[in-house]
């Protein structure tokens, strides 16, 4: 009989080996993708006696077209109940609706982490030299920033009631028909992304945290951020961590946190990769980079991600990408991301054997030069095979 995961009051996970898990097939491509990565997910649990009973959930242009809602509560009420869950990419609304279905799952289960971990699988074609360098993960800020939604259209009545406001409380001299946006940044947000991503450093042995911000000309909210962070390692992590300035950059066997201007980091990401484990950043920032950094790598289409409330328990695994529906139903794209965010899944459940059979299975498909029109447009001798067939040769290889 499946079971739900629960979280005990702990603060720990409690998985059985039949556990329900909700997901969504995701648009687009998303019917191609799911079905070859549910494949490999089924085939490596297996191996360990673990079977998963997966829960069909609805969101995006599925849900919209069979319920006239393009996030139904029911899917809200499903991944509450469940804990985990796993999603194909899902279409924004244009004209109306949510700004974005992604944005509006986060929010509304506070899944304050967007977590990214970036490094190089064995084979995959890459635009830089050393891929292998690149060995990072960012701890993305969800809720707060420019992606909050507060902003106001200009030439809209509220955008003048907006500007008017602000030059005779504050003195604002913004220009006429602009449209104004707010950036919060809380001490609350800051801290509970940045403790998530020192908790994390410390749990897989990475030797540091950089905080990237631009607090240089943003003082009073990425600025903030950063000074949050520093004496956040002074109250709650003394013992084990310890800030750039307390040590002078030699840190003594304890987690060494540090920060970095988001520009420069953009280039030093890609000059001295070897530089940065953990990062942790704001919504922007962080979408930023991890893109780029996604690039270095083999690109977005194998770029997992996962959003996580580490105190309630809930998390949800996705596809980093886009929906690409000129390819949706040709069985023709890589399934790469939304499989190696159910490896990130199988991680954060405990299932750390089954994950890593995975990345091995992949890893010797991608060596026998077995693999998608994405890569196989960039390596010489290599066998084009469709969506499931790559999956297929995953699945021969665990």
């Amino acid at each position: 009989m499946a079971d739900k995961i629960t979280m005990s009051a702990d603060g720990v996970l409690h998985v059985s080996d039949n556990p329900i898990i909700p997901f969504i097939e995701g648009d687009g491509t998303g019917v191609d993708i799911w079905p070859a990565a549910k494949l490999v997910l089924d085939a490596a649990a297996k191996k360990y006696g673990k079977t998963i009973e997966w829960k069909e959930v609805l969101a995006g242009e599925k849900a919209f077209n069979e319920t006239g809602n393009w996030l139904p509560d029911e899917t809200i009420t499903d991944f509450r109940e469940y804990l985990i869950g796993i999603k194909g990419p899902l279409t924004t609304p244009i004209g109306g609706g949510f700004r974005s279905l992604n944005v509006a799952l986060r929010q509304i289960l506070d899944l304050y982490v967007c977590l990214r971990p970036v490094r190089w699988f064995q084979g995959v074609p890459s635009p830089v030299k050393r891929p292998e360098d690149v060995d990072m993960v960012i701890f993305r800020e969800n809720t707060e920033d420019v992606y909050s939604g507060m902003e106001v259209e200009a030439g809209t009545e509220a955008a003048e009631k907006l500007r008017s406001f602000l030059h005779d409380n504050y003195g604002w001299d913004i220009r006429e028909m602009s449209g104004i946006g707010i950036k919060p940044i809380s001490k609350m947000g800051s801290e509970r992304l940045i403790r998530a991503s020192i908790e994390y450093a410390l749990k897989h042995d990475r030797p540091s945290v950089t905080l990237v911000h631009k607090g240089n000309i943003m003082k009073y909210t990425e600025g903030a951020f950063m000074k949050y962070g520093y004496q956040l390692v002074k109250d709650e992590f003394s013992d084990v961590a310890v800030g750039w300035d307390d040590c002078g950059g030699n840190p003594e066997g304890k987690l060494l946190v540090k920060d970095a201007i988001a520009d420069i980091t953009l280039q030093q990401v890609l000059t001295r990769p070897k530089d940065f484990d953990v990062i942790a950043t704001m919504n922007l920032n962080g979408d930023y980079l991890s893109d780029a950094l996604a690039a270095q790598v083999g690109g977005i289409g194998i770029a997992p991600g996962a959003n996580i409330n580490y105190v309630t328990g809930h998390g949800i695994f996705e596809a980093t990408h886009g929906t690409a529906p000129k390819y949706a139903g040709q069985d023709k794209v890589n399934p790469g991301s939304v499989l190696l965010s159910g490896v990130l899944m199988f991680e954060h459940l405990g299932w750390t054997d089954a994950a890593n059979d995975i990345v091995r299975a992949l890893e010797a498909t991608i060596a026998d030069k077995i693999v998608t029109y994405d890569f196989a447009r960039l390596m010489d001798g290599a066998t084009e095979v469709k969506c499931s067939e790559f999956a297929s040769a995953i699945v021969d290889r665990l």
